[in-house]
């Protein structure tokens, strides 16, 4: 029987609670050779930021009205964007425009320009993927919950990460070997939609317990 004012119980953190000790000591011994590294693990719906509340195929729906036929044209068409954070945008704290929504108001904050120019590289043919992570240094504890979008596609044979919010056209894409330290990928998905984990989350996943 169940009354007013009754505590809820999450069963789940009962369960956990116990071997807690154990998943911190199997965190604080696990090494990580390279945060890009790929692990086999299909990464659940939801795991991407409380906006990602859909499916990726759901963002290549429907026709663009922001044609473009090359790198330069999906950069030139960004740098006319505007970076703004969903709290003052849509007041609430994580929301991912379809690529229609931001071809029609031209402002988001990183998954929108990322998302965007994402669909855009794939549509073109390149192998490009959506990357969600964290930019590194932090400057502050508080940092650990914040994460970070970007793209990596090849060209002519060579990785490159696509900086889709900046706003200086020769800082946008820069070579991944020069500045993969500076970055940690958590998850991605893959040109066909498919969604995958890097091992720099298990970095953030230690961090983040022994923090606590």
């Amino acid at each position: 029987m169940s009354g007013a004012g009754r505590p809820t119980v999450d069963v789940k953190s009962l369960l956990f609670w116990p071997l807690r000790p154990l998943w911190r000591l199997v965190l604080r011994v696990i090494s990580v050779d390279d945060p890009w590294e790929r692990l086999r693990y299909r990464v659940p719906d939801g795991k991407f930021g409380l906006g990602s509340t859909h499916d990726f195929g759901w963002y290549f729906e429907g026709a663009s009205s922001a044609p473009v036929s090359s790198i330069d044209d999906i950069q030139e068409w960004l740098l006319g964007c505007e970076y703004e954070s969903d709290p003052d945008l849509f007041r609430v704290d994580d929301y991912w425009q379809h690529p229609q929504t931001f071809e029609q108001i031209r402002r988001g904050d990183c998954e929108d320009h990322a998302v965007w120019a994402w669909r855009k590289l794939v549509e073109l043919g390149y192998d490009a993927e959506l990357v969600v992570g964290r930019c590194l240094p932090w400057s502050s504890a508080t940092e650990l919950d914040r994460t970070y979008v970007w793209v990596v596609f090849k060209h002519d044979g060579e990785s490159l990460l696509f900086e889709t919010t900046c706003k200086a056209k020769d800082r946008m894409i820069l070579r991944l070997a020069d500045v993969a330290s500076t970055y940690r990928p958590e998850l991605g998905v893959d040109r066909n939609r498919k969604r995958f984990a890097f091992s720099g989350a298990l970095v953030t996943i230690r961090e983040r317990e022994l923090a606590h």
